[in-house]
């Protein structure tokens, strides 16, 4: 599938319904996702961080863009990136690297308004918003037809303010944000005053742990359900746990539960 098709795909997913969209953390795992028939897939920043042994939002820009091009070429659906806060401050640079994400093949790229300083979270709010609107202008200007999405990250950073989370992603939208996400809101009233503050716009909801389902998520107006670096979490824990036990135990009971080597080579198209 062209990019262009593959952004006319991803947008129509967006216009009704309720799509899940799972985060891989490499080429190996996006594939896996798109067999098992999901209709889109996301790159996680925190799950491709780990696998480099890096924590998260220690990427460079160029490995990240390499990644992007390894992941849209490798598979047959939309991916969208997670493009963490565009890689710069200025929005004039933010645009600049939204022009060359928008370049690998991608079908969508969020932008997130953290600073990743502690003392100061939160980008000021005139900025974040021209930020985002930076990028609408660099994703028109590269006519690939790019969905944009605008992150507010309060909840994830120790301020749970509904109201300003609000605030926030409305101006996203009007900045040109077709998709409103606030990754960290779990309660269902929250989701439901975000989903009718944006109306009708989509809103996207992230999932890392087992407190909605995907219809209950539906039913509250949600157009879309990622998993951040939850897949590679539970990826991790796995591993995790039988190195554990040979380390510490000097046992292989873990291996048992093991995919099977023949499973795992017909995943990729091996016999």
């Amino acid at each position: 599938m062209r990019p262009v098709d593959r952004c006319r795909v991803f947008r129509q997913l967006h216009q009704s319904g309720c799509f899940v969209m799972p985060n891989p953390w490499d080429l190996g795992s996006a594939r896996v996702l798109a067999q098992l028939g999901f209709p889109a897939v996301a790159t996680t920043s925190s799950g491709l961080a780990w696998s480099l042994g890096r924590p998260d939002n220690h990427v460079p820009l160029e490995q990240v863009l390499a990644h992007l091009r390894s992941i849209a070429n490798g598979v047959d659906v939309p991916v969208n990136a997670d493009f963490e806060g565009g890689f710069a401050t200025a929005p004039e640079a933010v645009g600049a690297n939204v022009a060359e994400a928008a370049s690998t093949g991608i079908a969508g790229l969020s932008i997130e308004d953290s600073t990743g300083d502690p003392s100061h979270p939160l980008f000021e709010f005139s900025l974040a918003v021209e930020r985002i609107r930076a990028a609408r202008r660099a994703i028109d200007k590269s006519g690939t037809g790019v969905v944009l999405t605008g992150r507010s990250e309060g909840f994830l950073v120790g301020r749970t303010d509904l109201g300003e989370t609000i605030r926030r992603l409305v101006a996203y939208a009007e900045a040109g944000a077709e998709c409103l996400y606030a990754p960290g809101v779990r309660n269902n009233a929250d989701i439901a005053a975000i989903v009718n503050a944006l109306a009708p716009k989509a809103v996207n909801v992230l999932v890392g742990g087992d407190f909605a389902t995907v219809a209950e998520l539906a039913d509250a107006g949600v157009r879309r359900i990622s998993v951040g670096g939850a897949l590679a979490r539970a990826a991790w824990a796995g591993f995790l746990q039988a190195a554990k036990e040979i380390a510490e135990r000097g046992t292989f009971a873990s291996l048992g539960r093991a995919v099977p080597f023949a499973e795992m080579n017909r995943l990729f198209g091996s016999e």
